[in-house]
């Protein structure tokens, strides 16, 4: 089959391998110069000095001179097991939590675009679009170069694009209808073939993406994201990927299938680890009390092999890992008192 990332289809139109919504017409990219990022739509976060055994306490964002919302390569230094660097941002709430990830994707936005002429985003679906909000307003709105934004799901439902479970629905309707990324360059699944047939139709779309240089490639040769922009599950699931599932292991495909997931819909596309822990960067966003048990674990120093959360095994090659998180998803850490 011949791939086309430039042709815009329809939602009923059938597509060989990429289908994606047009977005509205009215949007154009601004012929301006970007702007740098005013100090005042910066939210200083909390954060949080990280040992093998203790946890010091939370800092108010009130105090006076508070620093700027760092990037990933400035966040608190955690000591875990990955191979990348991992950092941990804590906010007093999820509003200033958006803040601070608008100016985050933004400045990598910006590094790519000028570095490679080209910025490979991967979202998941959940809570986290909601958390992109920011982007869709000034001053990101106007000052980021969304022609060179290229966006792929890190896994998906398959059901059509206007399901209700659809990732790509979600999407469309809480950030991609809102800023002007080309059509041609959002990169959905097809939802008209099997799970297992859209997990091989995505992969070879991904080697497509890499052969032309739209992705780059890891050393480990698997394709490397820019930026991945991923939330996680009450049960530490990240992706598609479940706690005790067989899909944790498969390490010979970039992209791979479910048929039984333990969260419905049960059919699934997702991304595997390799290609996961191939990325340059992560952004980790979770947010609520309801998470807070398998941040706790997650966080932890002592880590057991046969008992890790799908989160814990995350490990980059040679990347750069940030938890964006509200004070209620790390409240078991404070009461804990150590890690």
């Amino acid at each position: 089959m011949a791939f086309s990332a430039a042709a815009s289809r329809s939602l009923a139109a059938p597509s060989n391998f990429l289908c994606h919504r047009p977005l509205p017409t009215h949007f154009t990219l601004p012929s301006i110069p970007r702007p740098q990022f005013p100090e005042r739509f910066l939210a200083p976060p909390k954060k949080i000095s990280l040992s093998a055994s203790h946890l010091t306490p939370l800092r108010s964002r009130r105090r006076q001179q508070s620093p700027p919302p760092p990037m990933a390569s400035e966040a608190i230094p955690m000591a875990t097991a990955v191979k990348g660097k991992q950092g941990l941002l804590v906010f007093d709430t999820e509003e200033e939590l958006s803040v601070s990830l608008a100016k985050y994707t933004a400045e990598l936005s910006e590094k790519f675009a000028r570095e490679r002429g080209a910025f490979s985003v991967v979202v998941s679906g959940g809570s986290l679009i909601k958390s992109l909000r920011k982007l869709t307003e000034y001053p990101y709105l106007e000052s980021v170069d969304w022609a060179k934004w290229h966006i792929l799901w890190v896994d998906e439902r398959v059901v059509p694009k206007d399901h209700e479970d659809s990732n790509y629905k979600l999407a469309y309707d809480g950030f991609l209808s809102k800023v002007p990324i080309p059509p041609g360059q959002v990169y959905a699944i097809n939802d008209a073939l099997s799970a297992e047939g859209a997990a091989e139709d995505y992969e070879t779309a991904l080697k497509h993406l890499v052969n032309v240089g739209v992705v780059s490639v890891s050393s480990t040769g698997y394709p490397r994201f820019d930026l991945m922009l991923l939330g996680m599950g009450p049960d530490g699931h990240i992706a598609s990927l479940f706690p005790g599932h067989p899909l944790l292991n498969v390490t010979d495909r970039w992209v791979t299938f479910i048929e039984d997931s333990p969260k419905p819909p049960p059919k699934r596309i997702t991304f595997t680890f390799p290609v996961i822990n191939a990325s340059s960067h992560i952004a980790m966003v979770v947010a609520g009390a309801g998470k807070a048990a398998a941040v706790c674990k997650a966080l932890s120093s002592e880590k057991t092999p046969s008992d890790l959360l799908p989160v814990e095994m995350v490990s980059l090659d040679d990347g750069e890992f940030t938890w964006f998180t509200d004070e209620a998803a790390v409240s078991m850490l404070q009461d804990k008192g150590n890690l």
